[in-house]
C-alpha cells in the first residue's frame, strides 16, 4: 500500500535567477500560494498524508511555510479574518510533513536515495516540486491504482511533440491497454528518427524499494549526477516498470515562460479574480 510521498525540492532554481537567489523556486507564488503548496495538496488528494520534502541549502522558507505561526494566527483571530486563519491552519494539520537536506546536489536519483530511511521497505510516490499537474490528484491516484494491481513501479508520461523528442528521456513501451504500458527501456534524448515513441515522463512516480539498491549501484551519469532515469531504465530491463499516460496539463514552473503562463492560467480560473481576463485583453490591445 502506498502511504508516503516524497517531494524533491533541493535544486538551485538557476533558470529563475535572480528571483531564486534567496528564495526557493518552489516558494515562488502561483497567484497567492507557493508552487510547492499545490504539490503538497496533490499528495493529500492522493490520500498520501505522510510527506517527506527533500530540501537543500537556503530552503528554510519551505519549512516555515508549513509550520505554525502562532503570532500570525492570533492577529488573524483578533481581526476577524476567519477564512485566512482557517487556510493557514489547514497547511499544518492536513498531513505530516518531514524534511531532510540533500547535502550535495548530485542529481534526482541521489535525492530520492535520501528517502530510504523514511519510506523503509514500502512503495512510495515521488512528486517533483517544480511541476504542477491539472487536474490535481487524478494522475497520482491512477499511478497508485496501477501499482497496487501489478506491484510494479509506475511513472506518468505524456506525448511530447515530435520535434521535441530529442529533449527528453523517451520510453520504448508495449501497450497493455489504452493509457497503460509496460516500459521496455528509456532512451535519453534520442534523435527524432530513432525515437521509439513520443512518451516522456511528467514528474510523477510510484517507486518500489528495489529502486534504492539500483541507485546505489549506478555510476554518475549526465552532468556527473546520479540520474533517476538511469535507475528507472534498470527497472524496465527487469520487467518492473509501467507507465500511465497523463491526459491533463503539466506546468513546469522552474522556467520563466512556463512560470508566467502558469500564474496567468491559474488566475484565469479563480472566481475571485473575474476581472483578470478583461484586464489581459486590454493590455494585449494597447
Amino acid at each position: 500500500m502506498v502511504r508516503k510521498a516524497v517531494i524533491p525540492a533541493a535544486g538551485f532554481g538557476t533558470r529563475l535567477l535572480p528571483a531564486t537567489k534567496a528564495q526557493p523556486k518552489e516558494m515562488l507564488p502561483i497567484v497567492d500560494r507557493p508552487a510547492i503548496q499545490y504539490v503538497v495538496e496533490e499528495a493529500l488528494q492522493g490520500e498520501l498524508h505522510d510527506i517527506l520534502i527533500i530540501t537543500g541549502k537556503g530552503k528554510h522558507a519551505i519549512e516555515d511555510h508549513f509550520d505554525r505561526n502562532f503570532e500570525l494566527e492570533e492577529e488573524l483571530r483578533k481581526s476577524g479574518k476567519t477564512h485566512a486563519l482557517a487556510e493557514i491552519r489547514d497547511l499544518t494539520t492536513a498531513g505530516r510533513i518531514h524534511y531532510i537536506r540533500q547535502n550535495e546536489l548530485l542529481g534526482l536519483g541521489d535525492a530520492v536515495r535520501y528517502a530510504r530511511d523514511h519510506v523503509e521497505a514500502e512503495p512510495f510516490a515521488v512528486l517533483l516540486g517544480d511541476t504542477l499537474l491539472r487536474p490535481s490528484g487524478e494522475c497520482l491516484r491512477k499511478l497508485i491504482s496501477i501499482h497496487e494491481r501489478t506491484g510494479d513501479a509506475v511513472l506518468a508520461v505524456e506525448e511530447v511533440p515530435e520535434d521535441k523528442v530529442d529533449r527528453y528521456g523517451i520510453l520504448e513501451v508495449e501497450s497493455v491497454e489504452d493509457s497503460e504500458y509496460v516500459v521496455k527501456r528509456i532512451i535519453e534524448k534520442p534523435k527524432r528518427e530513432e525515437a521509439p515513441s513520443r512518451l516522456a515522463a511528467v514528474g510523477r512516480y510510484v517507486l518500489i524499494p528495489e529502486i534504492f539498491e539500483i541507485i546505489d549501484g549506478l555510476p554518475p551519469g549526465k552532468n556527473n549526477e546520479i540520474q533517476l532515469t538511469d535507475a528507472l531504465h534498470v527497472l524496465a530491463t527487469r520487467g518492473r516498470l509501467r507507465a500511465c499516460r497523463f491526459s491533463g496539463k503539466r506546468y513546469d514552473v522552474g522556467n520563466r515562460f512556463d512560470y508566467v503562463l502558469t500564474t496567468v492560467e491559474y488566475a484565469l480560473d479563480r472566481p475571485d479574480l473575474v476581472g483578470i481576463r478583461e484586464a489581459l485583453m486590454s493590455i494585449l490591445k494597447s
